[in-house]
């Protein structure tokens, strides 16, 4: 009995193995078939020809575009065809993961009255770094870089450098003032312009302030730090007997300070302010007029005006060139000398303080926008003629008109040399400026 059932379990045992045996012999045949190498994804160069002329785009057809490789061998080329389209293929994805291609486009080959935007782009480099297509696409249509004649570029940068001459005015009227009464070639004087730039700055864009009422709040605090450098640093110099070039040399470490501390609280950024930082321009014939370019020269004009006004014909403006000719012969007469001056430091800190507004409505600026306009501004006070209000606005045309229009034969990151070299032929002919006055020394 025993016996009987151990060949029983034997022979089920043996039908389960053969089953098995059987199952398994039609997938050790159908192995081979999944074993066969997997197809591999294929990378392409790929993009669109439009004429941005038209409205809408059209697409432009026969244009002839190749790709090499990094060792200028031909990968493939291709033509445009009638949607404008080309496909160039590169090869399979892990073949080129990581390498560099140069697309170039044959301009040859554009349809007549067709050219690329840029003449210069016909060539892209691309790197393949996904495993998928790569769009490059040249621009058609209107020359965007094509140069207008000479005189219509010199007669845009006529106004561009009337402008400039006008803020350089504004921002230098207060150095000569200071200068005119102390006789402190103040170094910190750019620090004033950049002062009135970031408080208009952070009324505007951090307290929602509207922009002309920022510039007008920037304007006054300009003013009273101007009484305060006055009141904590240079009258207790004066009093103290501190020379001139020591003074100086004050005015250049304040500078350093000021502008580190500029940067600290406002960053290095670019700023603008939140109004009026897209205008339109005004096309008037050659010459391209923004509203607020034209806003900006228009109250420089106002405000010299009225400065030159006041210096020549109130009490404080005969008080003010009296302690400018002769500060002892000013005392004896009874004007109060360090009133006369604080009034000086508070307007002129005022005028740079509006000159920094001015110019940030105009562009953009950053911590040091004074500072990069320095040599400007002490061009334009001594061409003209030190301690001269006339001869600061006389100045800073003659610069502004000369940084602008030398672009013309120079390069614009050229452009503030020429206003320099003219400085320099100036001192060499007429040392006291163009309207200053010759002075005997010993």
């Amino acid at each position: 009995m025993r016996q009987q059932l151990i060949r029983t379990i034997g022979l089920l045992a043996a039908v389960v193995v053969a089953a098995l045996a059987g199952a398994a012999a039609p997938s050790a045949a159908a192995a081979p078939a999944t074993t066969s190498p997997v197809q591999q994804d294929q990378v392409n160069i790929v993009g669109q020809l439009l004429d941005n002329r038209t409205t809408p785009k059209t697409p432009v057809s026969g244009v002839k575009i190749s790709v090499f490789d990094d060792q200028d061998n031909l990968v493939g080329e291709d033509r445009s065809g009638k949607d404008g389209r080309f496909k160039i293929p590169l090869g399979d994805a892990i073949t080129v993961l990581g390498q560099d291609f140069i697309v170039k486009l044959d301009d040859s080959t554009l349809p007549e009255n067709s050219y690329l935007t840029d003449p210069k782009d016909i060539e892209r480099t691309v790197s393949i770094r996904i495993a998928s297509d790569v769009a490059v696409n040249f621009t058609i249509g209107p020359n965007i870089f094509a140069e207008d004649p000479w005189y219509d570029q010199g007669l845009d940068l006529l106004v561009s450098g009337i402008l400039l001459g006008l803020l350089l005015a504004l921002c230098s009227l207060g150095l000569s003032l200071v200068f005119g009464t102390t006789g402190l070639t103040n170094f910190a004087h750019g620090e004033l312009v950049t002062f009135g730039a970031l408080i208009a700055y952070f009324f505007d864009s951090t307290l929602g302030v509207p922009v002309i009422l920022a510039g007008i709040i920037a304007v006054i605090l300009s003013g009273g730090f101007g009484w305060v450098q006055d009141t904590g640093l240079w009258r207790p110099l004066r009093r103290r007997g501190t020379g001139l070039i020591a003074m100086m040399i004050v005015s250049i470490g304040l500078s350093l300070f000021l502008r580190n501390l500029y940067q600290y609280f406002f960053g290095a950024d670019s700023h603008n302010y939140t109004q009026y930082a897209t205008v339109e321009p005004w096309h008037l014939g050659p010459v391209d007029l923004t509203p607020k370019d034209l806003i900006a020269g228009l109250l420089c004009i106002v405000i010299l005006i009225a400065v030159s006004l006041a210096v020549t014909r109130t009490r404080l403006g005969k008080a003010t060139r009296a302690v400018s000719d002769n500060p002892a012969l000013a005392a004896s007469s009874g004007i109060n000398v360090n009133q006369v001056i604080s009034i000086v430091w508070i307007v002129g800190a005022a005028l740079a303080g509006a000159g920094g507004f001015l110019f940030g409505l105009t562009q953009s600026f950053d911590y040091q926008v004074g500072f990069k306009i320095l040599l400007l501004i002490f061009a334009a006070v001594i061409l003209g003629g030190l301690g001269t209000i006339w001869g600061v606005m006389v100045g800073s045309l003659i610069v502004g008109l000369t940084v602008e229009e030398s672009t013309l034969i120079v390069p614009a990151e050229l452009k503030y040399v020429g206003a320099l070299v003219l400085l320099i032929l100036v001192l060499l002919i007429r040392p006291q400026g163009i309207l200053g006055r010759s002075e005997r020394i010993g």
